[in-house]
Parts: structure tokens; C-alpha cells; sequence
């Protein structure tokens, strides 16, 4: 429902957008009033700004009343996996032109008959080899041949290159090499997208970083031309404030910094989910929680340990054996495409699949009315009566329920031999157990104990399979934030300004110089306050914190251990060595106190903390729920057709309780409770789950 608003009523406004596959998020802070305001619409993937305007024109929100704006969105991300990025050239130290095809060779599965090498994405033609070498230590081993490079270049003008990568050897000791190159470059090829490895990544490892300058290029044009057309749809707009974008960490950093660094907003939306995951287990005092998005087209997974995001120095894009590494640091989400517009067919022998094809915001679903033919998620949970086709985004949306029973009747019903709420049942069965890998991926194979945490659902379809979800893995109590169909949005405004910096730096921690160490972190920290108190908007603090990647002497891969700073001004080797040997076995359920342990590299996280939004609350009720948020009562499938009640979730009020089976609807999202459930709303207006033992 569109609010009706005034510019004199929204002088302090933040206004926060996520971009996801098939709907586009609005989230805005009013900081005078403190209220907030959301917005919902199609995503328009042929020109993503439309969408933007249409979240604002739905919820009576304006550009000239804000003076921030944070942006998430998955051009980044999509451009990688759909292989529809720049036609880009690779400059690379003369003798390695092929280590980003040989890579690094995984085989994570033995036994895989299917297995296939990753695929670059940058073809073999058009990597071309630089004359010069650095040694490890970063001395200059043989000069930079300008002219022979230069010569390279011109043979690439006629080729149509859009975009350049530069990966130099040890360039993470001594960058200036990979200076030089991009300076030529820009002379010889203006207009063309440079990246160079050592402004993303300034850790050893050199395929890891040609990966990674490698996708920062490709993806490079594109997203700095989308970014460069929204900057000038804010400025048509009236808009005068800070244009910040999302990073995979869930801090935030200038546009202008997103236009050249592309991959650290590889992860932006999923990553500012679990920021907000974060700030409602700081209101709740939880510590350890699973932050779990289902949205139209894909379903995400991360953790808060302890309080915190967990977080990871690289990640693998991709199907993992094919997958392409990106060396940066970013929130620790694994995710699987299965969305609400995930497309269930029957693939060879009539065996039922779901996804990760999805039928996104055009065509979309079946239900949608626009064109879709193909089952998805959607159709089936409408067919179940777990969604409503009068009541979808709050009745804005007319579904067609016999068009999404047809579909799926003609597509996997009738070839199976079954009725049309056995296939959609069948259906959700299989997005479940999918959906739960994501899940499984970010606890137990990070050696925790799922049934530990609390799973925070969220996203416009999370609230749908929450409870499935976790009764398939063992998790016994489930969290549905307020607004949990803008929720990636809402993040956004508790993000931080955030810089993350990494040095390689080798050490023996038995005999490692303290006062070394104390420089390389210095300088860092030195770089990233800079970057806060240069920023455009006014932080109320800075905050410093330090980590390590280390590992045994003779292990080949290192884990990140945060370290007080008060380690180092101590120098506290066996306070240091403790910390590693708990997170080892964190990460592998093993340690070896005993074993000598080395530093691998230093990081170091600046942030700039911003002023976060007061807590939603909602009044006090009693056990009952008032008789008006009572909407109505409907069949709905749960093995069998259960009479079922459905919710007003705007009406309901703190200590509200409902046992399943129960439909709790609001605008952009429908909460299932299935039978042996129990809800209970608390004074923030989460509704808390305890799920019960009597699965189906």
C-alpha cells in the first residue's frame, strides 16, 4: 500500500535497495520521525533502474528527500555466473600465461564420473605475456619491457577488448610493476575497464589472484556503467546526499570505489541480510544464529559465532569443481539455486526437479499471469494454499490459481500418475531438502552443531519453508524477523562503513618480530582511518580490529583467527597460539596444541560505525491473539487438507501465542506453521518458532 507523504514530512532520510532475481527491496529510515517505510516491486532486469523507481513510487519515498542511499544488488554476482561480461584481455608475467587455466585442480570428489575443470573467463587467445619478473621477496628480477608491452597492446585495439586484467608475480609484495602496466595501458587503450591484482588483493597465492582481477574485469564495464547510470538517476532526481554500496562483507564503501573493486559487491545482498540477522540477535542477546534468505531465485545461508558473521578471506563462485576462486574477504554464505520462481520438471525417467532454472521476474511463475508456463515453487505452494491469490503483496498482485493448477498438472502430475497437491507436495519436498544443503553447508561442514543455533528465515519466500526447512536438518527453534520480505534492505541500514586489508606475511610464530608485525598493522589501520574520516558521511566512531591467517608448520591452507589487539602489544605468543588452536578445531573438529604454528598473513578491519535505526516494537497483548487479527480460516495442505486460520501479522502483539497448523500473512511475505508448532510474538514483533518433533 503506497504511503502518502510530503517532502517538508522526510528531511533525514536513508534509504537502503536490494536488487534481487525477481523482486526489487526498499527499505527507508526516517531519521527525524524514526520510522521506516519499505517498498516492494518486479525487478526490470532489461534496465535494473526502473525497478529502483518503482520500490520508491510504491512506498512514497524520494530521492531529494535522502541524504544517504546504500544499494545492494546482484548485477555483480549474475554477470559472472550467466558468462555475460566484457570481452577481456589478461597481461600476464611472461611464462605463466596458463596458470589460470591449470589452476589449482580440485577433485573434491573422487569418485565424480562428471567431473569438469573450471572454465576461465578469459579465453587462452587473448591472455598475452609481459615481460618482467619480480623475485618473492619483491626485488625486481628483470625490468619491465615498456616497448614490447606496448606492442602487445596495439595488436589488441582491433580486437574489441572492452576490458583489461593485470596479474604480475609477487605484484603483493611490490606493486610497481602492475603500476606501471596499467598507466601503458590507459595510454594505449582509453575508454577501455583496467584492473590490476594488487588493488583487490595483496595476498600470495597467484591463480587465487588472477582469478580474481580476472572477474573484477569482466564483470568491470558493466557494472561501472550500471552504477554510473543510477548516480545519474539519483542526480535527475534531486538527489544530494552519499551514494554507498554494499560490499560482500556487509560494510559499505563509495560508489566511486565500487565502480573500479566490482567483486566486493559480489555478495551485497546476502551479505546485508546477515548483518540485520546480526543486529536482531544483538536486541535478543543470541549469540549463535543461521541467517537463511529465500527469495525468487536462489537461497542463501551464513552464521553469526559468537555474536559475529563468520567470515572467509576467499570463496568459490560457481559449482565447486568448476567453480572460480575470488580473493577477497567477504561474509561466509553458501548459497543454492532454489528460489520461490525455481522451475520443477521432470528430467530423465520421470525423476523430479527443482531448479536451480528459475522462471525469475519475467516471465516468472505460472501464477504471475505474465507468460510463465513452467511450474515453480510459487505455483506450488499456491496450490497448497500456503499462499493466497487474493491476498499476495498485500492483494496488490492477483495470482491465477487454475492457471498454476493446470501447469502443473499437464507438467508433473499426469506423467507421474499422482494428483496435483501430491506433485506440489512433491515439489516443496525437494526444494526443502535442497534448500537444508545451504544450511548444512555454512554449520556442520564448518564443524558446528546445527541444532545450536537459531535459524533467523527471511526473504519473500523464507517464512513459507522455514518450518520444513528445520525439522530436515534437526534445528528446534526458527526466527521470522519483522518485515521479513524486505529484509535484505532493511540490513543495509545497519551496515557500517567498512575497509578490510591483508598483507602476506610469513612468520614463524615463535620467532616472529612484534615490532614488524606492529608496522604492517599499523600501516594498514593507517590506510583504512583515512578512508572512514575522508568519507562523505560522518561515522560516530571508528573501530580497529585485528586478525591472522595461521596454520601448523607444514600445512598447506591457513585458517583466520581474530586476535585482541592486546596480544600484540603483549606479545603473547601462547595467548596467540590458544586462539588458533580453538578456531582449528572450530573449522576441522581437530587441533594440535603441541605443534609449532606460523602466521600466513595479517588483516585488518576498519570500521566507521554508523547510527542505526531504534528497534521495532509492538505492544503488549495477551496469550490469545486479539479475535480481529483473525483473517479467515482455509484448507491448506500438510499431508492431508487442515482446516487452517490465517493471520493479520500487523495484528498481532507481544506475547501473542499460536500452536500449527497456521498461516501468519503480511504484505510481502506468509509464514507456515505447521502442526506441532508453536509461535510466540516478542516485543520487537519477531515471531519466534518452536518447531515441533511430529515431522511427516
Amino acid at each position: 500500500m503506497a504511503l502518502e507523504t510530503t517532502s517538508a514530512e522526510l528531511p533525514r532520510l536513508r534509504i537502503a535497495v536490494d536488487i534481487g532475481g525477481t523482486f526489487t527491496d526498499l527499505a527507508a529510515f526516517d531519521e527525524a520521525a524514526g520510522e521506516l517505510r519499505f517498498g516492494k516491486a518486479l525487478s526490470t532486469h532489461d534496465k535494473l533502474v526502473d525497478g529502483i523507481q518503482n520500490t520508491l513510487d510504491g512506498a512514497g519515498v524520494a530521492f531529494r528527500d535522502a541524504h544517504l542511499f546504500l544499494h545492494g544488488s546482484t548485477i555483480a554476482i549474475n554477470t559472472l555466473l550467466e558468462r555475460t561480461g566484457a570481452r577481456t584481455a589478461l597481461l600476464v608475467t611472461e611464462g605463466f600465461r596458463d596458470i589460470y587455466e591449470i589452476g589449482r585442480v580440485n577433485r573434491p570428489d573422487a569418485y565424480n564420473l562428471f567431473f569438469r575443470k573450471h572454465v576461465p573467463l578469459v579465453d587462452r587467445s587473448s591472455r598475452h605475456e609481459v615481460h618482467e619478473r619480480l623475485l618473492a621477496s619483491g626485488a625486481v628480477h628483470k625490468p619491465l619491457d615498456e616497448e614490447h608491452l606496448r606492442s602487445v597492446l596495439r595488436t589488441l585495439k582491433p580486437k574489441g577488448v572492452e576490458a583489461v586484467a593485470i596479474l604480475l608475480l609477487h605484484s603483493y609484495r611490490n606493486p610497481a610493476h602492475e603500476v606501471r602496466v596499467k598507466q601503458i595501458v590507459e595510454e594505449e587503450l582509453s575508454g577501455v575497464f583496467v584492473s590490476a591484482s594488487h588493488e583487490l588483493s595483496q595476498e600470495y597465492r597467484e591463480f587465487e589472484r588472477v582469478s580474481t582481477v580476472a572477474a573484477n574485469a569482466y564483470v568491470g564495464p558493466r557494472v561501472a556503467t550500471y552504477l554510473g547510470e543510477l548516480s545519474e538517476h539519483l542526480d535527475r532526481h534531486g538527489f544530494g546526499g552519499a551514494f554507498f554500496v554494499v560490499q560482500s562483507t556487509g560494510g559499505l564503501f563509495p560508489v566511486e570505489h565500487a565502480q573500479r573493486d566490482c567483486v566486493r559487491m559480489l555478495e551485497s545482498g546476502p551479505a546485508a541480510g546477515v548483518i540485520g540477522t546480526q543486529a536482531i540477535c544483538e536486541g535478543l542477546g543470541l549469540t549463535e544464529a543461521i541467517a537463511f534468505d529465500m527469495g525468487g531465485t536462489t537461497a542463501k545461508a551464513g552464521v553469526i559465532y559468537e555474536g559475529k558473521p563468520l567470515t572467509t578471506g576467499s570463496a568459490l563462485l560457481g559449482v565447486y569443481e568448476q567453480a572460480l576462486p575470488i580473493q577477497i574477504p567477504m561474509t561466509d554464505i553458501h548459497e543454492v539455486g532454489t528460489g520461490g520462481g525455481s522451475i520443477a520438471r521432470l528430467a530423465q525417467g520421470n525423476a523430479l526437479r527443482v531448479g536451480p532454472q528459475s522462471a525469475g521476474s519475467m516471465p516468472g511463475p505460472v501464477c504471475y499471469g505474465r507468460g510463465g508456463t513452467e511450474p515453480t515453487v510459487t505455483d506450488a505452494n499456491l496450490i497448497l494454499g500456503r499462499l493466497d491469490p487474493d491476498h499476495f503483496l498485500g492483494g496488490e498482485m492477483q495470482l491465477d490459481l487454475s492457471a498454476a493448477e493446470r501447469a502443473m498438472r499437464e507438467k508433473i502430475a499426469d506423467p507421474l500418475g499422482m494428483d496435483v497437491l501430491r506433485a506440489a507436495d512433491g515439489v516443496l519436498r525437494i526444494a526443502v531438502t535442497t534448500m537444508s544443503y545451504a544450511v548444512k553447508a555454512v554449520t556442520t561442514e564448518r564443524g558446528l552443531d546445527v541444532g545450536g543455533f537459531t535459524m533467523a528465515v527471511y526473504g519473500g519466500a523464507g517464512p513459507l519453508h522455514a518450518s520444513a526447512i528445520a525439522r530436515e536438518i534437526g534445528i528446534r527453534r526458527v526466527l521470522i524477523p519483522y518485515s521479513p520480505g524486505y529484509f535484505s534492505a532493511y540490513g543495509m541500514l545497519f551496515s557500517d562503513l567498512r575497509y578490510d586489508y591483508v598483507r602476506s606475511c610469513f612468520r614463524r610464530l615463535a620467532t616472529v618480530d612484534f615490532a614488524e608485525l606492529e608496522a604492517l598493522y599499523a600501516a594498514m589501520e593507517g590506510e583504512g582511518t583515512a578512508a572512514v574520516e575522508g568519507s562523505s558521511v560522518r561515522p560516530e566512531s571508528v573501530v580497529l580490529e585485528r586478525a591472522a591467517d595461521m596454520r601448523y608448520v607444514g600445512q598447506e591452507h591457513a585458517v583466520t583467527v581474530e586476535l585482541p589487539r592486546e596480544l600484540f602489544e603483549q606479545g603473547d605468543r601462547e595467548a596467540i597460539k590458544k586462539h588458533f588452536d580453538a578456531q582449528h578445531a572450530i573449522r576441522y573438529g581437530t587441533s594440535a596444541p603441541g605443534e609449532p604454528a606460523e602466521l600466513v598473513s595479517l588483516r585488518t578491519t576498519v570500521t566507521g560505525v554508523m547510527r542505526k535505526p531504534p528497534r521495532h516494537t509492538v505492544p503488549a497483548g495477551g496469550a490469545e491473539p486479539d479475535p480481529e487479527a483473525l483473517s479467515r480460516r482455509k484448507p491448506v495442505y500438510f499431508g492431508e487438507l487442515l482446516d487452517t486460520p490465517v493471520y493479520e501479522r500487523d495484528l498481532l502483539r507481544a506475547g501473542n501465542r499460536i500452536a500449527g497448523p497456521a498461516l501468519i500473512e503480511e504484505r510481502a511475505s506468509t509464514t507456515v506453521l505447521a502442526p506441532g508448532d508453536t509461535l510466540e510474538v516478542d516485543t520487537a514483533g519477531n515471531l519466534l518458532i518452536a518447531i515441533g518433533s511430529d515431522a511427516r
